[in-house]
Parts: structure tokens; sequence; C-alpha cells
């Protein structure tokens, strides 16, 4: 008791008077807002909001997130439902553009093999390219901050076979394995209706965009997965030069992710 009439003869003591009605004011109100707060309804791969999420009870794509998370591709990012749900509305976009789909960063195949399964594989009219050392990183393209930061984020393994098994079923698509941009002469598209970049690393991506881009048809979707992510700067800064050459700007995406969209 003593303890506490202390204290409060020292809040009275160094507050001073008009600070103490303003805090008699603010506090409740904060809490009555804090009370009254819509609930979160989705908070996941480092996103949280209030807004509607209906696609995560949608049928179409509850089969496709779960094709994609079969093949372990997305290793300990645990759930990215939103993340994923942005490149199926962004294939379903492309679908309707002349063009393929080419896919760099690849690992285990999540994303690729969840678009065909939104898509539907029996309306897939088009090849689906799937670039990716299959294997981790090509210690060349990394830049110094990367040998020590991405590449020690991600520690990938060889899944070559296993991509392989995965999407036997499917003729259309064509997997290209080694580094890029040794691999992007095997790509023998003339016009990309959607373009997926997932390398983790500066230098590939950039050679991809800049080889992709004049075959991409107007409006085709370039999708950056790692383009706002805070482990990322390196890749986002040269994906913004990228884009003001190319008088476009990156759409920046609250899931982490950068999106272009060709004039």
């Amino acid at each position: 008791m003593r303890a506490r009439q202390a204290v409060k003869c020292y809040v009275r003591s160094v507050i001073p008077q008009p600070i103490k009605h303003h805090m008699r004011s603010i506090i409740p109100r904060r809490l009555a807002l804090w009370m009254e707060r819509e609930p979160f309804r989705f908070s996941e791969d480092g996103l949280r909001t209030i807004h509607n999420c209906d696609f995560t009870e949608s049928p179409r794509f509850i089969e496709a997130y779960r094709a994609g998370e079969a093949t372990k591709s997305w290793g300990t990012a645990g759930n990215i439902r939103w993340r994923a749900y942005v490149v199926c509305w962004a294939a379903e976009q492309a679908r309707h553009l002349p063009g393929d789909f080419v896919e760099c960063g690849v690992n285990r195949g999540g994303f690729a093999r969840m678009i065909i399964e939104y898509l539907g594989p029996g309306t897939f009219n088009r090849k689906f390219y799937l670039l990716d050392t299959f294997k981790g990183f090509f210690e060349a393209s990394l830049s110094e901050a990367e040998k020590t930061g991405v590449a020690k984020k991600y520690p990938y393994s060889d899944c070559l076979a296993d991509v392989k098994r995965t999407f036997a079923p499917f003729s259309f698509v064509e997997i290209v394995p080694g580094p890029v941009p040794d691999t992007l002469e095997r790509v023998p598209a003339t016009r990309v209706s959607f373009l997926s970049i997932d390398m983790n690393c500066t230098a590939p991506e950039i050679a991809a965009a800049e080889f992709f881009w004049p075959k991409l048809s107007s409006g085709a979707l370039v999708v950056l997965d790692d383009y706002g992510q805070t482990a990322h700067l390196e890749q986002k800064r040269a994906f913004d030069e990228f884009a003001a050459r190319n008088g476009v700007s990156v759409l920046s995406l609250p899931t982490g992710q950068g999106m272009l969209i060709k004039p």
C-alpha cells in the first residue's frame, strides 16, 4: 500500500495537470476503439487483415492449393494462401492472352502445380516452361551480400527427379534445368502471357525479366515473389530500376509480392 501511494505521489508531482486530463480522456477512448475493432479474418505469411478473404473457402482454390502444397515446395514458409491466390489470379488473367507460361524459380513445383490445377489441366492449351537449377543457388549468380544472406536462408536440395515425377502427366510442361541466364535461350516461346520470377537473388531475376520482357503480350502479367520482403531489398531496388527503364512501375502487394503489367 505504501509503495502504491508513493507511485501516485510521484506521478502527481512529475506529470503536469493538463497532461493528466488528456490521459484520462484518451485512454478510455482508445480502449473502446480497441474493443470495437473488427476481428482479423486472415493472419498468415506476414499479412493480417480484417478484410474479406472468401477465396480461402473456394473449393476450386482449396483443391489447387492442396495440389501445390503436396509438392512440399514451400518448405518452412507455412501457409501462404494469399500469396498463392495472387499467383492463381494472375494465371487466370493470363490464360485469356496469347502466349506461353514461364516460371523462373520453381523449386519443387508448388506454384506451377497449383496453377495447372486451378486452370484445369484439360484446358491448358499452351506450353508451361519451368526454369530452375532444381538444386539450389548457382553461386556464381550471387552477390557478396546474397552469399551471406539469402543463400543461408534457403537450404535447397536436389529435387529434379521429384519435379519430373510431379509433372510427368502434363505433356505441355517443359522442364528446363540449369542456372538462369544460361538456360533462357532454351525456351523457344515467342509470346509469353504469364511470367513468374522467384529465384531469391538479383542477377538471374533481372536477366530473366530482360529476356522475356520483349516477348510478353500486351497485358501480360509478371509476378515477383520476393519484391517486398525485407530480406530481398537488393532485388526490389533492381526491379524498380528495371521498371523505370521500361516505362512502368511495380505494384507492391501486402503479401510481399510485386506485379508488373506489360503495356
